[in-house]
């Protein structure tokens, strides 16, 4: 899975670089890490926003906080930063030799085209698959019409729709990934 910070878009629909969080790292490796994810790629094209990434991991990796915390050290080595989506796809082509179908989230529902009970489906067979979370308002339209499928949002009960990129990909890796219990 990828967390992307480019390109997305901000309240106002331009396309923008979003800033990576502390908060996200830690918990969208956390989540991967629960549900069996195989790296989760961080992807920022900022140069001090790499640097960033770096510290934070290292620290919970290498550093003090590998030592008090070693089930964090486990969730955080997931993480693999990247400069673009192409650069995700290079890798996961390497190492699987075939190139992942990618799958972009969206809180909008005009995009969507791809059911979780599909998806669920079909990671189900040997194929790799790309699930992308966008930070910001959202990843960009251009990134939406090239990805293989659009996943269909998370929606609550209420007329409600802006979780945070952390809560709705721990909501759709538990309904992908998680137990089920028939």
């Amino acid at each position: 899975m990828a967390l992307t910070h480019y390109p997305v878009i901000n309240r106002n629909g331009q396309l923008i670089s979003s800033a990576v969080t502390n908060l996200d790292l830690h918990d969208l490796s956390r989540s991967a890490k629960t549900y069996g994810v195989r790296t989760f790629y961080v992807v920022t094209p900022l140069l001090d926003q790499k640097g960033l990434i770096e510290k934070i991991v290292f620290h919970w990796t290498n550093g003090i906080g590998s030592k008090l915390n070693p089930s964090r050290r486990k969730a955080l080595e997931l993480i693999k930063i990247k400069t673009s989506l192409d650069e995700v796809n290079e890798d996961i082509l390497k190492e699987c030799k075939i190139p992942p179908k990618t799958v972009v989230t969206c809180a909008r529902d005009k995009y969507s085209n791809f059911t979780f009970s599909e998806f669920y489906k079909k990671l189900q067979t040997e194929n790799p698959y790309l699930l992308i979370f966008g930070t910001a308002w959202g990843l960009s339209e251009e990134l939406m019409l090239k990805a293989d499928h659009v996943l269909e949002p998370v929606m609550g009960s209420a007329d409600y729709n802006h979780l945070s990129v952390r809560s709705a990909s721990a909501v759709i890796l538990d309904r992908l990934l998680g137990e089920r219990k028939e």
